[in-house]
């Protein structure tokens, strides 16, 4: 699977905002890592690569946060936190998948929770080493993003 080393955080939210130029209604994009990750950062990103608007923190006390792009038509951005909720009901409370008709779901904390809610998801591992640098694996899952990683080889 594809991986980038990241060595600072602007690294990382370029290649947040690389990717989320290229998300669409629909798409949903789990991120996995520790606390202190740069899963937040990562998401800040994406936010700024889809014009959205509202500033982007990590939605841990309020769960979910929608936004909505700055311009244009483009789709909404809405940045989840599945930390704190205690599994598959939860998240189903949320309407997550009435959201990926018209938005981009961005998880945090998604795995175990969240990959029900489309066949096609993309997970984006992140591994913090001692050195700082941060190792962002792509992990692809449904056509959609196996298709989207072969077409974009340079990318990663």
């Amino acid at each position: 699977m594809p991986t980038a080393e990241l060595a600072t955080e602007s690294a990382t939210l370029d290649l947040g905002a690389r990717l989320g130029a290229e998300l669409r209604a629909g798409d949903l994009v789990l991120l996995d890592g520790p606390l202190g990750a740069g899963k937040t950062v990562l998401a800040r990103g994406v936010a700024a690569g889809m014009g959205v608007t509202g500033q982007v923190t990590s939605p841990t006390f309020v769960i979910a946060r929608v936004h909505h792009p700055a311009e244009g038509d483009g789709p909404a951005l809405v940045h989840v936190d599945a930390y704190r909720l205690g599994g598959l009901d939860e998240i189903d409370d949320l309407d997550l998948d009435t959201d990926l008709t018209d938005a981009a779901v961005v998880v945090e904390w998604g795995e175990g929770v969240a990959e029900h809610l489309s066949e096609d998801y993309l997970v984006l591992r992140i591994h913090r080493r001692e050195d700082d640098v941060r190792e962002i694996t792509f992990e692809p899952h449904g056509e959609r993003w196996v298709r989207w990683l072969a077409d974009h080889p340079g990318f990663v």
